[in-house]
């Protein structure tokens, strides 16, 4: 089976390296980028046959769940090891329009997701609002200048994202094409908690003390460097939109950091802003709020308006389920170790999971990221075991 999907990758590069596809983003000027869209429209047209994945997460009456992955393009595959040898920066993959494409139609060429989520970076957007960063390899992501005072706060500037990422709005037109209606194409951002986290802090943190020191001692630095994110945020969201998501998701990664007290202080309003104002302009982009730890936190997260809540492991689909309600649609929540294990246990929590997740607005996904190392023949055992289930 590992020599199938690896040999199947490989097929799937040499495709898409002599496509026309490929031919246009070498140009100034894409097919993405050549529709002209007005703002809180699509610039593709609604088809009576939705993916899949939008249908669920509507509530409509599906054959069985939707199934994709949190970091599914990535580290764990090797045809994208063998493309990172060729080009070793991460935001060179993710920053270059063909790269970007290429590497999010690895998984989707190899397993046949119910969505294809663009490989990028919720720091991406940082260069744009005048944060310089990178993300070294071994290292993780570098902020030059971290942001602790209000004077720091006001160097910040607001995302023009048709001006400072134009590669995103890109390659997600591209996927659009590419997929047509055969998958959802999820964009994604960083909640405004979680970016400054990096921002403040000047990379990854073990226990957040110099933000959550900032929010406790100086209140004022800290809503004014989250309200100015916001704002980016929203604007963020609704490029991807505009440019061809169909889906986008909201990583809160670090937001259980707080304490559910100080979350609903220093977190929940800026995610509920960013809900309330996408939907002024784009009322039916499903969002999807993400927060790892998250278990403590949902009747939370649910306050917030977000169309799909993406639970963790930290909680068990059955509870969620009576928590949350039946009619709010949740993703999740597969603890991405189980994809080491046997292809029977694999099969065993997949059907435990749908069964207690019940046959509506259920989207099946891991609790976090697929996990370097992952067998690829226990991935495609995975999407397999999904596919063929009828509710």
């Amino acid at each position: 089976m590992a020599a199938s999907v690896s040999d199947a990758l490989t097929r799937s590069a040499l495709r898409f390296r002599t496509s026309s596809r490929h031919e246009l983003v070498k140009g100034p000027s894409t097919r993405a980028r050549a529709i002209k869209v007005e703002s809180g429209s699509s610039a593709f047209d609604s088809a009576t046959n939705d993916p899949l994945m939008l249908r669920a997460i509507r509530g409509e009456k599906v054959e069985r769940p939707p199934i994709w992955m949190m970091r599914q393009a990535g580290r764990y595959m090797k045809i994208y090891q063998d493309l990172c040898k060729r080009h070793p920066t991460f935001r060179e993959r993710s920053e270059k329009v063909d790269l970007a494409v290429e590497i999010s139609l690895q998984p989707w060429e190899a397993f046949q997701p119910d969505g294809v989520i663009l490989f990028s970076d919720i720091l991406t957007p940082l260069s744009g609002m005048n944060i310089p960063f990178d993300i070294v390899k071994g290292t993780g992501p570098i902020i030059m200048n971290p942001v602790r005072s209000m004077e720091d706060v006001k160097t910040i500037n607001a995302l023009e994202p048709e001006k400072s990422v134009p590669f995103v709005g890109e390659a997600l037109g591209l996927l659009r094409q590419e997929v047509g209606n055969n998958a959802t194409v999820l964009g994604f951002v960083g909640a405004p908690f979680t970016l400054a986290s990096y921002i403040v802090e000047g990379g990854t943190s073990t226990h957040y003390k110099v933000i959550k020191k900032m929010a406790f001692d100086a209140p004022d630095v800290y809503h004014a460097l989250l309200s100015s994110i916001t704002d980016s945020v929203v604007e963020y969201v609704k490029y991807q939109a505009d440019s061809g998501a169909q889906v986008v998701q909201i990583f809160d990664s670090w937001a259980s950091e707080f304490c559910p007290a100080d979350f609903e202080n220093y977190c929940l309003p800026y995610l509920k802003r960013i809900v309330d104002e996408v939907k002024v302009t784009h009322p039916d982009l499903p969002l999807i709020l993400y927060a790892s730890g998250s278990g403590g936190l949902l009747e939370r997260l649910q306050t917030t308006g977000a169309d799909v809540i993406s639970l963790d492991g930290t909680v068990d689909m059955e509870d969620a389920r009576r928590r949350l309600g039946p009619e709010q649609a949740v993703q999740g929540n597969i603890d991405p170790v189980t994809l080491f294990a046997s292809k029977e246990v694999i099969t065993d929590r997949v059907l435990q999971t749908i069964q207690k997740a019940g046959d509506k607005k259920h989207v099946v996904n891991l609790g976090h990221g697929v996990m370097q190392g992952t067998p690829e023949e226990h991935v495609a055992h995975f999407f397999k075991t999904v596919r063929d289930f009828r509710y």
